[in-house]
C-alpha cells in the first residue's frame, strides 16, 4: 500500500508541477486551489482562507490568481434580504485541460515560428558572409 500511496503523491506533485508551469501560480494558489478541491461545496474566501490558515486579503489574492487563470469559478448568492456573497469552486478539470492544452499548441506553434525566423536569419548571413578561403 505505501508504494501507491508515495506514487500517487508523486502523480500529485507533477500535476500541481503543471499549474505552476502553465501559469506561474505560487505555493499558496495550489494550497487554495487544493482546499476548494477537497471541499464539498464552494467555499467564501473566509472558509479558503481557514483552510490554508491565511489572512482573508492574503487568501483573496491567490483566489483572483486562479480566477484569472480560470482554475475556479465565482458564483454570486443573494440573501433573500438582499444583498450578496461569492463562493468559489473549482472549473471542471476538462476545461481546465483543454486550456492547457490549447496552451501548449500555442507555445509550440511560436517556437516553431521563432525557429524558423532563426534559421532563415542565420541561413542569409552564412550566404552573405565571406569565406576564409575568398
Amino acid at each position: 500500500m505505501p508504494d501507491s500511496m508515495s506514487e500517487q503523491l508523486r502523480r500529485d506533485m507533477e500535476c500541481e508541477g503543471l499549474l505552476e508551469c502553465f501559469h506561474g501560480l505560487k505555493e499558496l494558489d495550489k494550497e487554495c486551489f487544493r482546499a476548494l478541491v477537497e471541499a464539498d461545496e464552494p467555499l467564501t474566501v473566509d472558509e479558503i482562507a481557514d483552510a490554508v490558515d491565511r489572512e482573508r486579503s492574503t487568501a483573496y489574492r491567490a483566489v483572483q490568481r486562479l480566477l484569472q487563470t480560470g482554475f475556479i469559478e465565482k458564483e454570486q448568492i443573494n440573501y433573500d434580504q438582499g444583498g450578496y456573497y461569492h463562493v468559489y469552486a473549482p472549473t471542471d478539470p476538462s476545461q481546465i485541460a483543454d486550456d492547457m492544452q490549447r496552451m501548449l499548441n500555442d507555445w509550440y506553434a511560436k517556437m516553431g515560428q521563432l525557429i524558423q525566423e532563426f534559421e532563415n536569419k542565420y541561413e542569409q548571413s552564412e550566404g552573405a558572409a565571406p569565406t576564409a578561403e575568398s
